[in-house]
């Protein structure tokens, strides 16, 4: 007899708590084996195709393509034991064999030790297509569960418990417009409204006219959500808690130039002009380690951090991305440009990993490349830092005590405040500085 197993969006990762479907990869009906992907979906961070643990025939799916899911919310249900494919993992006794591949929240080889009844729904609901869709299942907690999705509260989603506790808002109180009661991000939403008009003053009478009310103009609105959503949650985080400063200075980057005409002449696989600052970085970062840091306000501490995880700011269709270069510190000039252009292929071709967005340490932002000179960026948070460098392009300078045209680029450094003072920054940009303008003083730490 076949068994009805459901199939939840899993914790993807580094705090993720939604994601966007972007297309459905199998149809109601399809038979699918252990680990195969059957759905596309575009997180905070990175579009991600997501395994199903189970082999069997999908009888239902959640969800419609543009629509966003909540961590924890069903993806799809999978009838196990009636069609499996050959060669599956599924066990002797009709239950679902171990995926493979891990995923939060979801074993690789036992079931679990509690496991819901379900029981189909009396009537079939037609599919918005006007195709026939299988029943969905309803599931029913054994005897002594507590009711609801989530405990006593029926709520899935982290970021709306999140949303409620910051107001101060008691779920409990709340009637979920969701499947099976489900409180959704919309209740609460409309629940603080709600509190607000209560909390409201009356208006006070006027002795003066009344003036006809101000119209809001017309104009689009456009949703906050996915990589432009996490982009903007990132970088209030950043205004609102690191105290940051700039300073920049000019540089002759005409030796540097040279210095990467001649690598370049050898034959050799390129060098990028962007891994050779990489390289003045992780040497500028061993000399001042405070900038490789991070804060902890709860400890009251400054964690410096032994490895330096570069990032580089890179932009995209989807949006700015910052893919990170792990171990940055270890890697010679040749390995960082052979990196630099398989992240960026990546992050065009928007097949980067959660992995390869998130873990950095020190950002590199080359903003030159869009034709400006300077800017003052906001530090990617939780880092202590960012340099950034803008175009190089010909200028008038003074050159061994004669005005000469020489190739000039600023360079500007955003820091924490709260992990060095203006000495240890300006001694740090000075250094990249120097390595700049003769590529030379880059020897005294091979």
């Amino acid at each position: 007899m076949a068994q009805v197993l459901e199939f939840r969006l899993p914790d993807l990762g580094e705090g993720l708590t939604e994601a966007e479907i972007v297309r459905w990869l199998v149809e109601v009906g399809d038979v699918v084996a252990v680990d195969q992907p059957v759905v596309e979906v575009e997180t905070a961070k990175a579009m991600v195709d997501v395994p199903c643990p189970y082999a069997g025939v999908v009888t239902a799916r959640f969800g419609e393509e543009g629509s966003e899911l909540p961590v924890g919310a069903p993806l799809i249900t999978v009838a196990v034991g009636a069609a499996a494919p050959e060669g599956s993992t599924e066990a002797s006794d009709g239950s679902a064999g171990g995926s493979g591949n891990v995923l939060v929240g979801y074993g690789t080889s036992e079931a679990p030790a509690r496991r819901r009844r379900v029981r189909p729904t009396p009537a079939a609901p037609a599919a918005a297509n006007g195709r026939s869709v299988p029943a969905e299942p309803v599931e029913e907690p054994e005897a002594g569960a507590p009711a609801g999705v989530d405990g006593p509260v029926p709520v899935i989603s982290p970021l709306v418990r999140r949303l409620a506790r910051e107001n101060g808002l008691d779920l409990k109180e709340l009637t979920g417009s969701g499947r099976d009661g489900l409180i959704l991000r919309a209740d609460v939403e409309y629940a603080l409204r709600a509190a607000a008009v209560q909390t409201r003053p009356a208006p006070v009478p006027s002795a003066t006219p009344a003036t006809a009310p101000a119209t809001t103009p017309a104009g689009t609105r456009v949703p906050l959500k996915g990589i432009r959503g996490a982009v903007a949650d990132k970088l209030s985080r950043s205004r609102t808690e690191i105290p940051e400063a700039t300073c920049w200075v000019d540089a002759d980057a005409t030796e540097l130039m040279r210095a990467r005409a001649a690598m370049n002449a050898t034959g050799a696989p390129k060098i990028s002009l962007l891994a050779l600052l990489a390289r003045i970085c992780t040497a500028a970062l061993a000399r001042f380690p405070e900038l490789n840091s991070t804060v902890d306000m709860a400890a009251r501490e400054i964690v410096r951090l032994d490895a330096v995880h570069l990032g580089f700011a890179a932009q995209t269709e989807r949006g700015l991305v910052v893919p990170v270069v792990k171990d940055a510190h270890a890697r010679d000039t040749e390995a960082l440009s052979a990196e630099f252009a398989r992240l960026t292929e990546a992050a065009r071709t928007g097949s980067l990993t959660p992995a390869e967005l998130t873990g950095g340490t020190f950002t590199l932002n080359n903003y030159g490349v869009f034709g400006v000179d300077g800017s003052t960026p906001i530090i990617n948070h939780p880092e202590a830092a960012m340099l950034g460098v803008g175009r190089i392009v010909p200028k008038p300078w003074v050159h061994e005590g004669e005005l000469a045209v020489r190739q000039v680029v600023q360079l500007s450094l955003t820091f924490d405040h709260r992990v060095c003072d203006g000495g240890t920054a300006g001694g740090f940009l000075r250094y990249v500085a120097d390595c700049v303008e003769q590529p030379a003083v880059l020897l005294r730490t091979l």
